[in-house]
């Protein structure tokens, strides 16, 4: 990616004159407001700064890549979000602040938490640069192109916090230290979410659908604007269906229209070579996304510029998929393990492939994947359990992950990774779209072939239809059969890019996916025989001892309906602002 820098201007002064202008003249060693704002490249430059700050996705978790660049980073970026949920079983103290919200072991703190309460000054520099771009004289048409990158990271900035806490304050011009906003309560959810849609079709209508600078990735444009939109009033819609909430159905259509816009006007189609059994894991595990047809928007990460360190950190860390992200697979036939013929069961690793859908070997280790693979950079036998001897990788679970691997990357140099991930792609608009439809009851056969079903060619697995049959697992959820499908795809194809557990909060399915601890492989006689030395517990499950990666730690999940799903007001914010009350529950 060209990094983006903000360059500060120095502007040369107007020659010394004999009159009352003279007592007014600017120190010539600083850039002030009064003389910066001159010309489309004194705002392009200001903008780059927004680039910059929302590199880091732990302060400005929108733009998501694997973190602002070189360091020890242990939860910033697409992969690490998964930690959060049920898709992966992380202990290590590295990966603790993840973890403590997948298991309901978070607390209120002093202090804001990752990705937490904090990130305002984006907020003060967008809204600063909006009170400002005119002043350079640019013609509408131009200068309305930059409020419209503006405004979309603002938008998408404030939708993440209402996500994550509900009621929040709108802030839409500067604030000086004596501003009375500053004291003032949340604004509610409905005001804050219309300003939010406000800013994100102000971007649609205004950013270019090409810079024409031939940069890749660029400055975003308005076929990102579009996604954003998708993504974000796909769960302002089903947050308020589930949660009782109103006009839900006012943002589902919302989001279908910004994904039926996209999909028509986009020119972007899914990746694709003709080999089900790689092109899946493609853009996960690449350093470039150039020439990748399904990329909407990338970070791109380059060696000793802004390279990374993330490709060995999360790859040691995760703890491994779970037994029931492996269990949501499809057998090829379409039908889930629970009545398929097809299942092969899971006496041993390798059978838990067989007759599966390709997507789950390429997110998961199958041993017999691991020459083709060169994971991970040894001669050992995998999977490797926690305390076996040997090996350069140790999982909880059993269940090593490799969606994201790239063997070549790993072994660089200490913050030299360049794997660079999509930030968004066309299969998530897809999944957006068939999920706001069939959430509206408005879904037809046109619209899963369209969408749902373009991903299931990818890997030549079989079409879904209107009727599917209810997977036994999912049969108290209290939607159609269709629905869980859908949501099934969501899970699979969007492994490891950040959605689950918000997926799970909106759909208000705490309890049922966060409630339950995080199981691994078969742990019978002949497992014990074939991991001498690992170092695990166990719980039988119908019959059947499985590991069980939460069994005597101090972070055995639970899921409290009454304050879960909305995270907690640091008590620094409140006791700075009392008016800011503390959310239900906490």
């Amino acid at each position: 990616m060209k990094a983006y820098k903000f360059i500060l201007i120095f502007i040369l002064f107007l020659s010394w004159s004999c009159n009352d202008d003279f007592l007014e003249r600017y120190p010539l060693d600083e850039v002030s407001n009064e003389t910066y704002w001159s010309s489309e490249n004194d705002i392009r430059n200001y903008n780059n700064g927004l680039y910059d700050k929302v590199k880091n996705d732990d302060i400005y978790p929108i733009m998501m890549g694997l973190g602002r660049g070189p360091g020890v980073i242990f939860y910033e970026g697409l992969w690490w979000q998964d930690e959060m949920s049920d898709n992966l079983a992380a202990t290590h103290p590295r990966a603790v602040e993840m973890y403590k919200v997948r298991t309901g072991n978070f607390f209120v703190e002093n202090n804001p938490r990752i990705m937490g309460y904090k990130g305002w000054d984006l907020i003060r520099s967008i809204n600063f640069g909006l009170a400002n771009y005119d002043r350079a004289g640019l013609e509408p048409d131009n200068v309305n192109r930059y409020k419209g990158e503006a405004r979309l990271m603002r938008g998408w900035f404030m939708s993440d916090k209402v996500s994550r806490f509900g009621d929040v304050q709108w802030i839409g011009e500067v604030l000086n230290i004596d501003s009375p906003e500053l004291y003032a309560p949340r604004d509610s959810r409905d005001f804050v979410m219309e300003k939010v849609l406000e800013d994100l079709d102000y971007a649609i209508e205004w950013l270019p659908a090409d810079w024409g600078n031939g940069e890749n990735p660029g400055r975003v444009d308005k076929m990102v604007a579009l996604a954003v939109k998708s993504r974000i009033c796909l769960f302002e819609g089903t947050w308020r269906k589930y949660h009782g909430l109103q006009n839900a159905s006012f943002w589902l259509e919302e989001s279908v229209k910004a994904s039926t816009q996209l999909m028509n006007e986009g020119g972007f189609s899914l990746y694709s070579t003709g080999n089900p059994l790689t092109d899946y894991r493609y853009a996960s595990s690449s350093t470039t996304q150039e020439g990748n047809p399904e990329v909407i928007y990338w970070r791109k990460y380059e060696s000793l510029i802004n390279s990374h360190f993330a490709s060995r950190l999360f790859w040691n860390y995760n703890g491994g998929a779970t037994k029931n992200f492996v269990e949501d697979f499809l057998c090829t036939d379409g039908l889930p393990i629970s009545i398929s013929d097809n299942y092969a069961g899971d006496a041993q690793i390798e059978d838990v492939f067989v007759n599966r859908d390709p997507r789950l070997r390429q997110c998961v280790l199958n041993p017999e994947d691991k020459v083709m693979l060169n994971y991970p950079n040894d001669n050992f036998d995998y999977p490797r359990l926690v305390g076996q001897s040997g090996g350069r990788n140790k999982s909880n679970t059993g269940y090593h992950v490799v969606k994201h691997w790239n063997a070549e990357d790993e072994q660089r140099p200490r913050d030299q990774h360049i794997v660079s991930p999509p930030c968004l792609r066309l299969g998530e608009i897809f999944l957006n779209y068939a999920e706001a439809k069939a959430e509206l009851g408005t879904i037809d056969q046109n619209d899963l072939d369209i969408s749902i079903n373009l991903l299931r060619d990818r890997v030549a697995m079989p079409h879904l239809t209107m009727n599917p049959p209810m997977d036994p697992r999912y049969a108290d959820v209290g939607v159609s059969s269709l629905i869980i499908e859908i949501r099934r795809e969501r899970r699979v194809e969007l492994f490891l890019e950040g959605h689950r557990y918000h997926d799970v909060r909106r759909w208000k399915q705490g309890p049922k996916e966060f409630g339950d601890s995080d199981y691994g492989i078969r742990w019978d006689e002949a497992a014990q025989a074939r991991y001498p030395g690992a170092r695990v517990e166990s719980t039988v499950i119908d019959g059947i001892p499985y590991i069980d990666v939460r069994k005597g730690t101090d972070f055995v999940p639970s899921f409290d309906e009454s304050k879960h799903y909305l995270w907690p007001i640091p008590t620094s914010v409140i006791s700075q602002n009392p008016s800011v009350t503390q959310n239900p529950g906490w």
